[in-house]
């Protein structure tokens, strides 16, 4: 069914979006919450697993003291308060992927609350986004469909179940209703989502790989009149796997809602799925509310107490924020306000920061990964680090060009080559000869090689027109096939033309 839908100016000039997000991210531990099952990406189905993990009977919980550490660390980045007395609770619910059919969470009783994370934006506004808990939880398991496109429950005639993320421990970071965020809203959200990425990274604390479902968020959306300052019925979009998708969620829906509030409908609180194939969100189950989970404090583990003096011991710990960071950056390379967007936007700044500090000028080390190495990424449908090409790899290149052993062309030749596995820059201007080629003697006798070959372009050089330059230089670097030194030559030339 093909559902009716609002312009999107026209939506939120009728209707304020009010909107939350509930990020789950995947902790990056060895083992589990609350078992010692090895934890590992992509290993065979049903294998990872415990009596614990499965919920049998008799089987009881020890809780992973590192991913309390890790819970504790995001909550003072988020400027958290970190409850002295914390409890664990029983979710119960039925669902195929939860074995025990409770999730262990926590309630009313959460490790972080009250918090805040200021977000920036691409022209430089700043929004603060108000966090209402940040609580530790463990995951279920992952369900794969059958016969569905693209592995979705519609259209599937069978379903198989991988307990493997079953007890694997997770913070949810959920946000207080974000409000005042208008037609900007979509980017907030996916601003939003980045930030939180970048400090869980920078507090090494999860991979937050989003394809890999280490971190995911449910979007709730909702609409109000203008002026009105009651909250609407809101929808809650499950598991969205990418920045992108967030934000056209949000656009979906604020369109969809829109549409069915305008011809006098109400909102169904439910759950919806965001399908990429048809660039739409689908209905799922109705929502259900807190109290049809019944929650209850698990009776096999105690309350969580976390002295001041533990707190203190993990905020000396504490590495410098991905915004700091980027700010003292920029300073220390002199880059401009669209550069370091553009830096950030490529994922690229912990590798120009590496190049950086392997001997590389900023300049330099920008101008490879955001120009033939992104290009070599996109082409090969890979991220920047996945590359074949490591920060030394390119502080190498850039000093053989700045020794003058290398130009422009013979570096773009060595780092293809770099990229094709054959060995370091230095091996691989060994192996091919790459060097350039300074001897004026060599250099003069192409030079006069391409002045007998241009007769007409040396007379409009000496009557003052440089205009043609260029002809006699590609000419000399087609003779040194390509390892002349480009400085060099056009002095002979001037020195010739006088």
């Amino acid at each position: 069914m093909v559902e009716k839908l609002m312009k999107y100016a026209d939506a939120v000039k009728q209707y304020e979006p009010v909107f939350g997000l509930e990020t789950h991210v995947e902790l990056s531990t060895n083992t589990k919450l609350f078992c010692p099952a090895h934890i590992e990406f992509g290993g065979d189905p049903n294998t990872q697993l415990t009596p614990v993990s499965l919920g049998l009977p008799g089987s009881l919980p020890v809780l992973n003291e590192a991913a309390v550490d890790y819970a504790i660390k995001l909550g003072l980045a988020l400027h958290c308060e970190i409850a002295e007395w914390s409890q664990f609770a029983r979710k119960n619910y039925f669902y195929p992927d939860m074995p025990r059919d409770y999730q262990i969470s926590q309630y009313d009783k959460p490790t972080n609350g009250n918090g805040y994370l200021d977000v920036e934006l691409e022209d430089g506004t700043v929004f603060r986004v108000d966090i209402e808990r940040a609580h530790i939880e463990d995951d279920a398991g992952k369900n794969t469909h059958i016969g569905g496109a693209d592995g979705r429950i519609e259209g599937a005639d069978h379903s198989l179940v991988d307990y493997n993320r079953a007890g694997v421990p997770l913070i949810e970071i959920v946000t207080k209703p974000i409000t005042n965020a208008g037609d900007r809203a979509p980017e907030i959200a996916g601003a939003y989502m980045r930030a939180i990425r970048d400090i869980v990274r920078a507090l090494n604390i999860s991979h937050a790989r989003m394809e890999q479902g280490n971190m995911r968020a449910d979007v709730n959306v909702s609409l109000r009149p203008k002026g009105s300052t009651e909250l609407g019925t809101r929808s809650e979009t499950k598991n969205v796997n990418s920045f992108r998708a967030i934000e056209k969620t949000m656009q979906y829906e604020i369109r969809r809602q829109a549409a069915i509030l305008s011809a006098g409908g109400e909102i169904l609180q439910e759950t919806r799925h965001w399908d990429e194939s048809t660039q739409s969100t689908a209905g799922g189950r109705v929502k259900s509310d807190a109290d049809d989970y019944r929650y209850f404090p698990d009776p096999d583990l105690v309350m969580l107490h976390i002295t001041q003096d533990h707190i203190e011991r993990l905020k000396a710990q504490m590495p410098e924020m991905p915004r700091e960071r980027k700010n003292r950056l920029q300073q220390e390379w002199q880059f401009n306000d669209l550069e370091m967007r553009d830096i950030i936007n490529a994922d690229a700044l912990d590798l120009i920061e590496d190049t950086v500090k392997a001997g590389a000028t900023a300049a330099g080390a920008k101008k490879w990964w955001l120009g033939e190495l992104s290009r070599a990424a996109n082409n090969q449908e890979i991220t920047l680090e996945e590359l074949r090409v490591t920060p030394t790899d390119v502080a190498q290149v850039e000093k053989l060009i700045s020794d003058g052993a290398l130009n422009d062309k013979l570096a773009k030749q060595t780092m293809n080559f770099v990229l094709e596995g054959e060995g370091t820059p230095e091996e691989i201007v060994e192996k091919h000869g790459f060097k350039v080629v300074s001897d004026d003697s060599a250099l003069l006798q192409a030079v006069d090689e391409a002045f007998a070959q241009n007769p007409d372009v040396v007379e409009k050089l000496k009557s003052g027109n440089m205009k043609p330059m260029g002809v006699i230089i590609g000419a000399v670097m087609k003779a040194t096939r390509g390892q002349a030194d480009a400085k060099a030559v056009t002095k002979i030339v001037m020195d010739k033309l006088k």
